[in-house]
């Protein structure tokens, strides 16, 4: 039961799903669509918790309504909780510890939404500062809890909410970005990561700062690169690139089309002491020009999402295909591909059947040396492959 301001008990509103709707929640999956819903039942608030039932009344959990979105149900608990500042402390401290236990501490995403219970937040920790997104009207309804439970756990420098992305729409929320904590402080830090020094703008920067689900992709790197020569793509700032100089690659190259993309890998080479040839450039034209042939020795693809949708996959899978086989052409024997998608859209198996097609088209006979996903700290929860986005494969030419 939830209470009114006077204490007095109140009827929690119920949802009643459709007949056999239940399974796939009851099998892990976090969301309950509107074509899922039968009826509700009591007063309809959005924003406020709910009951869902099952059509033959089995009580299936609690979570967030909010009827103005397709996502209708965002599932917090299989059994009736209180929604306070209890239970914020609770969940996100557990989700730290987790962390903790992995050994990140200070550049780590602390909270990844459903994954760890709270869906529609997001809380990336930078040293002594957070950067939050708030993506659902539940959570949008109790910010005031979460960022007092954060400065309880972690009494930081400064709380930055970076909820500036189009999803919150779809929630009936506009864009935000904020200085939730305290009213100014200075958004540019430095962090450290597999011993690195790079520059995050918490204000302006991709995302919530800078893409933590990288950094063991990016310690990865360190047995493909020393004494060799590489080629970063994509580079934003510059992660992959820093990594392999300082891993003693004989020489780096970093592409990027953004002008402000290729200062920040210039700048954050500076601040390790370390060498990067920085291309502004189209890396689509670099890859297809046929004199970088031999050029390099590992190749690292990386580039922003194709599709953000089921109904441009297809144009996506082209566009993935056409860089991995220009990639490939470049390669030598014994050349390696470190190749990614960050797309939830393109599968694990898609992704894969892209790159045999684009060997095949390259005329590369390739080995799979590893498959990798986000870092530990992005976990992805079985039954929602939403949560399960990043691929990482990478391929050694024979």
């Amino acid at each position: 039961m939830k209470k009114d301001n006077e204490g007095e008990e109140m009827e929690i509103q119920r949802v009643i799903l459709k007949k056999t709707e239940e399974q796939r929640i009851l099998e892990g999956h976090p969301w309950i669509f509107s074509n899922e819903i039968a009826r509700f039942e009591g007063q309809i608030t959005s924003g406020e918790l709910c009951d869902v039932y099952s059509d033959n009344k089995r009580y299936i959990g609690r979570g967030f309504l909010n009827t103005a979105s397709k996502i209708m149900v965002r599932m917090l608990s299989f059994e009736p909780i209180v929604v306070d500042e209890a239970f914020f402390l609770k969940r996100i401290s557990n989700a730290y510890t987790y962390r903790q236990n992995l050994g990140f501490f200070n550049n780590c995403r602390v909270v990844f939404g459903e994954a760890d219970e709270l869906p529609g937040l997001i809380v990336d920790k930078y040293g002594d500062y957070l950067s939050i997104q708030v993506l659902s009207l539940g959570m949008e309804k109790r910010k005031d809890m979460i960022v007092q439970a954060l400065i309880t756990i972690f009494h930081p420098k400064g709380i930055m909410e970076r909820s500036d992305t189009p999803i919150r729409q779809k929630e009936g929320l506009e864009p935000v970005k904020q200085k939730l904590y305290p009213s100014d402080f200075n958004t540019r830090v430095i962090i450290e990561e597999n011993g690195i020094l790079l520059q995050v703008d918490l204000e302006n920067g991709q995302k919530t700062g800078y893409f933590l689900d990288q950094k063991t992709n990016r310690k990865a790197l360190e047995q493909y690169v020393n004494g060799k020569r590489v080629l970063d793509c994509f580079s934003h700032t510059g992660g992959f690139a820093l990594h392999a100089a300082c891993y003693g690659a004989s020489s780096v190259t970093a592409l990027d089309i953004s002008q402000k993309a290729c200062q920040d890998i210039l700048e954050n080479a500076k601040l390790n002491q370390v060498n990067v040839q920085v291309i502004c450039t189209d890396v689509f034209d670099y890859l297809r020009e046929e004199a970088h042939q031999g050029e390099f020795d590992v190749i690292v693809l990386d580039p922003p999402a194709f599709t953000k949708s089921k109904d441009t996959v297809e144009k996506a899978y082209r566009g993935y295909k056409e860089i991995n086989r220009s990639a490939l052409k470049l390669l030598d024997k014994n050349g390696i591909l470190m190749t990614f998608s960050c797309s939830q859209h393109m599968s694990p198996a898609l992704f894969l059947q892209m790159l045999k097609e684009a060997a095949i088209d390259a005329k590369k006979r390739v080995q799979m040396v590893d498959f990798k996903i986000q870092s530990p700290d992005h976990p992805t929860r079985l039954g929602s492959d939403e949560s399960l986005y990043l691929k990482c494969v990478v391929l050694r030419v024979l």
